[in-house]
């Protein structure tokens, strides 16, 4: 690192251009990565459902979930295994270890499933087999706003509206709540079903039976009678049990779901969800309307810019308490520069990894802002002491300053590398969420030892002037001053410390007890 030092003092040009380049590519690469708002995590969990309408729990848990349980129970590398039997559902959790492939392990999972399909009641409904995400909460929300009953929105929710939004790029699924939907509903009349000496199962086939497209071929007919619907009952155009339940502003409502498709960006899914509900808007009746009651990307935009906000605001005051120590605009340049070179190229680490940006990605940004200075401030603090002290030229100073530091910089952002990266290897979900944060943290750190011995060298050979500093009879420049009064502070309750050794020694610990 001290030959590349030497080399950039000496060559402005070649040490602009590195910099320069990895500013670049990390400025392309930031218009490149996809916005989210928290890291997409694959946990290591798979729930199988099944539905059995009309059965009871008591029913669902004998019948289904032990069946379910005990295929499940024989898919290697699970840690845990829980089950939940409702009114005609059934969900059975499967929690594997971190060390599992998940993929594999669903796939395990289906195939079991699939075997134990045959030991399942008959009306059971397939089973829906899923992995859980880290981000399952719906990307955006849309109510209908109308006076219509409830099924003429439900209507309008399933056939118009679901099926359109569904076409969106990276849409993965739209779940309606509230619904009230249609249904042929049959009564029957157990008296006169008993006149004719039928079971209820008897109108329940008969029903299957008509509802199924079967090629008849020559049928010959008896001399009986058939014993129709009007006979035992009636059937009315009605709607099924409702389920849920949706209300806006106090009144029952149908709302829609939208979830994205696993590594879709939710911004992107959302801004093309929203351009059409325009053409949707246009297909349905003037007193419908449609609101958007919940939209991820308002707070992914407002998390982004207040944290944008926080990374200039940070940079901004670390370059003036540079300036208020160093008391040389030339200083606090050289230092600032340090800051946007070391954050803007950490965007092309991430581009590359295929990292978003997040809220723990941006986190470690932010926080990068005070340290990132660091590597670039030592070197530019000892440069400073060779001009002060040793009144030698800038050119000079610069490469005996970093000569001097070169295996303490290299040494401090090492151990800090050394402390983010293991945080992205956690073997827990702790782990797996601050992946991308010990990534990013150590991709910004490395890129600040690169600009500290390329660019902060050649610019405090070329920026600063031994005129800019006080003369050896009147004290360096950075010496006077504020920093005096902290300077005096400092070696007064150095002496203190030295005097009551005792003392400290106690406080610290009664610190650290508490």
């Amino acid at each position: 690192m001290q030959r590349l030092a030497q080399l950039c003092i000496r060559l402005p040009v070649f040490a602009s251009m590195i910099v320069l380049s990895i500013v670049v590519i990390g400025v392309a690469s930031y218009f490149q990565l996809d916005i989210d708002k928290h890291p997409e995590v694959e946990l290591p969990t798979v729930s199988v459902r099944i539905n059995l309408p009309g059965a009871s729990p008591e029913e669902v848990e004998v019948s289904i979930t032990q069946v379910i349980e005990e295929a499940v129970n024989t898919v290697e590398g699970i840690s845990e295994l829980r089950s939940n039997s409702g009114q005609g559902t059934s969900i059975v959790v499967a929690t594997f270890n971190l060390n599992r492939d998940i993929e594999t392990a669903s796939q395990d999972v289906r195939d079991r499933v699939s075997a134990a399909l045959r030991l399942l009641p008959p009306d059971a409904q397939p089973p829906v087999i899923s992995k859980f995400n880290s981000d399952q909460s719906p990307s955006l929300s849309i109510a209908l706003v109308s006076a219509r009953p409830l099924r003429e929105l439900t209507e309008l929710a399933d056939k118009v509206i679901k099926e359109q939004i569904e076409h969106s790029p990276g849409v993965g699924e739209v779940k309606i709540n509230g619904a009230l939907e249609r249904a042929i509903n049959v009564w029957v009349d157990p008296d006169r079903l008993a006149a004719y000496q039928l079971p209820i199962n008897a109108v329940h086939d008969a029903i299957v039976r008509q509802n199924a497209d079967v090629p008849g071929g020559n049928v010959t007919s008896g001399m009986g009678a058939p014993v129709r619907i009007r006979d035992v009952g009636w059937a009315e155009d009605g709607t099924k049990e409702q389920r849920s339940s949706a209300r806006l502003n106090g009144k029952p409502t149908v709302t829609l779901e939208i979830r994205r498709q696993s590594g879709a960006n939710t911004v992107e899914v959302i801004n093309g969800v929203k351009k059409s509900l325009a053409q949707i808007l246009s297909q349905l009746p003037p007193d419908v309307n449609l609101q958007i009651i919940e939209d991820q990307s308002g707070f992914i935009y407002a998390a982004l810019h207040e944290i944008n906000t926080h990374l200039i605001v940070g940079s901004i005051l670390a370059s003036l308490v540079v300036f208020l120590f160093m008391r040389n605009w030339r200083a606090m340049v050289i230092a600032a520069v340090a800051i946007p070179s070391s954050l803007i190229a950490a965007f092309g680490v991430m581009w590359a990894l295929h990292f978003t940006l997040n809220s723990v990605t941006m986190l470690a940004l932010v926080l990068m802002v005070g340290i990132v200075i660091d590597d670039a401030l030592v070197v530019l603090e000892n440069t400073f002491r060779f001009l002060e002290e040793k009144r030698m030229p800038p050119f000079e100073a610069a490469r005996a300053a970093t000569a001097d530091i070169g295996h303490a910089v290299l040494a401090t952002t090492l151990s800090l590398v050394v402390i983010f990266v293991p945080v992205s290897f956690m073997s827990s979900i702790a782990g797996r969420f601050l992946y991308q944060f010990g990534i990013t943290a150590a991709a910004a750190v490395l890129v600040s030892l690169l600009v500290s011995f390329t660019l902060t060298p050649m610019m405090c050979a070329r920026m600063l002037r031994v005129s800019n500093f006080g003369t050896l009879g009147h004290g360096a420049r950075s010496r006077q001053g504020f920093y005096r009064w902290i300077d005096a502070g400092y070696m007064a309750s150095l002496k203190f410390s030295i005097k009551h050794r005792f003392a400290v020694a106690l406080a610290g610990l009664a610190v650290m007890a508490l």
